[in-house]
Formats: C-alpha cells, sequence, structure tokens
C-alpha cells in the first residue's frame, strides 16, 4: 500500500472502550458500555438505535462535545480527552462539522453568505470565504439559489445549506444527528444524496444518526446501538443502487 493509501485507511476518529452514564436520582443509566468505533477519511457510517439508546451521547463524544466516563478517544491522531479545553474547541470549530435536525440559518443573511460565516470567523478574507461558499453550494445543487435567504428555500434547500455551512471548513469529521428528521422521504433522499457525494469528493468522514432505516442505503456501513453496545446492522442496497 501506497503512503497516501494508507493514510486513507488510517482512521480520523477512533473511541475505545467508551463508557457513558448519567445519574437518575439514586439510580445510574449506563447509556454506553465499553463503544469501540473507528471511522476513516471519505467514509459515511450510520447510526441507528431506538430513542433513549444512546446515538446523541455517542455523537456528543465522537465530536468532543462530551468527555466519556471511561475509555479513550483518538481525533486526528491525538488524544482528546488529554486536550485542554480550549484545543477542543479549536478542534471543533476547524476540524469538526455539524448538522442538526434544525438547521439555524441566519435569517437575515443569503444561502452564500450563511456557509461562508463560519470561514469568517475563523479569519478567512470575505472573498475567498465566499468564493469556497458558492462551490460548496453548487455541489450541493444550489447553484440558482445561493443568494436566496432562508425564508425563500424549501426546508429541503435550508437543510442543505447547513450542510454546506459545517463543511465550509473543510473538517476531518461531520457529525449529524437526524439531518432529515423534518423532512419528507423525497427530500431526504436528495439530501442524502448531496451528502454522499460531497463527503466522497472531499474525503470527509461522515457518521449519521438516523431514525429512517430506508436511508442507510446511502451508507458505506451500517451501526446500532444496543443495550449501550455498538453493532454492526444489516444493511439495505448500497446508494449506487438507489
Amino acid at each position: 500500500m501506497t503512503d497516501a493509501g494508507a493514510e486513507m485507511r488510517k482512521p480520523v476518529l477512533s473511541l475505545r472502550g467508551v463508557e457513558r452514564r448519567y445519574k437518575s436520582g439514586d439510580k445510574t443509566l449506563h447509556v454506553l458500555r465499553g463503544v469501540d468505533l473507528d471511522l476513516f477519511p471519505g467514509e459515511m457510517a450510520g447510526l441507528i438505535g431506538p430513542s433513549g439508546s444512546g446515538k446523541s451521547s455517542l455523537l456528543h463524544v465522537a465530536g468532543l462535545l462530551e468527555k466519556p466516563d471511561a475509555g479513550a478517544v483518538m481525533f486526528n491522531g491525538q488524544d482528546a480527552l488529554s486536550m485542554s479545553d480550549s484545543a477542543r474547541t479549536m478542534a471543533r470549530r476547524l476540524e469538526l462539522g455539524f448538522v442538526y435536525q434544525f438547521h439555524h440559518l441566519l435569517p437575515e443573511l443569503n444561502a452564500v453568505d450563511n456557509v461562508a460565516a463560519p470561514l469568517m470567523i475563523n479569519g478567512i478574507s470575505r472573498t475567498r470565504a465566499r468564493k469556497r461558499a458558492q462551490e460548496l453550494l453548487h455541489m450541493m445543487g444550489l447553484r440558482d439559489r445561493d443568494h436566496h435567504r432562508p425564508g425563500q428555500l424549501s426546508g429541503g434547500e435550508q437543510q442543505r445549506v447547513a450542510i454546506a455551512r459545517s463543511l465550509a471548513n473543510k473538517p476531518k469529521v461531520l457529525i449529524a444527528d437526524e439531518p432529515t428528521g423534518n423532512l419528507d422521504p423525497t427530500t431526504s433522499r436528495v439530501v442524502f444524496q448531496n451528502l454522499f457525494d460531497i463527503a466522497k469528493q472531499e474525503g470527509v468522514a461522515v457518521l449519521v444518526a438516523t431514525h429512517n432505516v430506508e436511508l442507510t442505503s446511502y451508507m458505506d456501513r451500517v451501526l446500532a446501538l444496543n443495550e449501550g453496545r455498538l453493532e454492526a446492522a444489516p444493511q439495505r442496497a448500497s446508494a449506487d443502487s438507489v
């Protein structure tokens, strides 16, 4: 294997023996029980499980938003648990992207400026930031909508803008929590196809939690949380056949 090939197969995110517990009165809820996970560049991994199974807790640990009660988290070759709070914050700003069920776009800005905003916050010039934003919006199929404000966009278009925004800083990992939860099935498929294509093109590792089993057909692999443990889940047809 070439050095480049070896680098591609090196996980950008690794969880080992991750435990997460919460106190509820005099009881302890053991949500994650020894979770292991490797996520690779350009890979889209699906995460499924019933409500309350721990999907959000796992995403929070993977996204460096919470520290586990036990276990190890390696992000981009570094021990994430030994990072200072400021280093973890910087990693989230520059190397992690987040997409949620609700897009949280700024209503007073058009699509281009919504996507460019995180770049400009990180010191990129407005010209360069808007150029990158337009490239991403065009990749998301929004070439004719990039100067529209959120109120002028459909729900699916707004969510595609939110995905483009999450990718603006060229993150290593994208964490997506029910990104199409508010969309109809047809629009959900369009959004997932866009996300799948851009993840492959940009080499972003994507971890997606979803209740929509049909959308797991877009995943390279699907993982299920069952009683706090992560296991491979049966997978539907590949995205190429959809």
